[in-house]
């Protein structure tokens, strides 16, 4: 009787340990753990690259020429999108994905996700997601919250759904400074290789973005899309 008992309470000990490992690690094939969610990327690893993110939920009438300047200096960048605005925008992402750019999620409504619980984090980035892949058939993989609020719940909910959460090293606060010299400074000053650098479709980015170009190339510095910047290749 006692060898009986001894084999139940180390059988008991043995499931107990199995439920907790399963309970930290998740389901193989199904939502992945939780708990501990990595952290959002500020910086690339790219030696001479500097990555342009971006973050689009207005400014559509300077879209295209922001895509002529790309265009003219031979360099892919990377968009992150608003599925308010896909939704509103379909030919201009059509265009932007025609022209070589990476795309990449910016949430559905432009929310403070970091206000948001877990389900709307996900509902937010699988909506974008969802519409995106419907119409283009792309399967985006990076995540660019509006504003840069996040909280647990959003780089969890993020990585749950295959993406990685990125924010910026340089923020040229286009939106709220509407001065091309000073997004210009913002965008070069002490630029180096690994930066991710947000921007917005403004009429002052616009003007600064030759320059900025320039300055990049003058320097030796190449304009890569974030994956790339990420060493995850375009």
């Amino acid at each position: 009787m006692k060898r009986n008992l001894f084999i139940n309470v180390f059988v008991n000990l043995i499931l107990v340990v199995l439920v907790a490992s399963f309970s930290l690690v998740g389901f193989v094939g199904g939502t992945i753990n939780v708990f501990n969610a990595k952290d959002p990327i500020y910086n690339g690893v790219s030696q001479n690259g500097v990555s342009l993110m971006i973050n689009v939920y207005w400014g559509s009438e300077y879209i295209e020429e922001m895509l002529a300047i790309f265009q003219e200096y031979g360099v892919k960048t990377t968009f992150f999108v608003g599925g308010y605005w896909v939704a509103k925008e379909t030919n201009l992402l059509a265009q932007i994905i025609a022209d070589g750019h990476e795309v990449g999620n910016h949430g559905y409504f432009h929310k403070e996700m970091k206000n948001l619980d877990y389900q709307s984090n996900l509902d937010e980035i699988a909506s974008c997601h969802n519409l995106v892949e419907k119409l283009f058939g792309i399967n985006m993989t990076l995540f660019a919250p509006p504003s840069g609020s996040f909280g647990k719940n959003t780089t969890k909910a993020a990585e749950n759904l295959g993406y990685t959460t990125i924010l910026w090293s340089k923020d040229t606060i286009d939106w709220r400074d509407k001065d091309a010299n000073l997004i210009y400074s913002r965008a070069t000053k002490n630029v180096k290789g690994g930066d991710l650098i947000l921007m917005h479709p403004t009429l002052c980015t616009v003007k600064a973005l030759r320059k900025i170009l320039t300055y990049y190339v003058d320097n030796g510095l190449t304009v890569i899309p974030v994956s790339q910047n990420l060493g995850q290749g375009v």
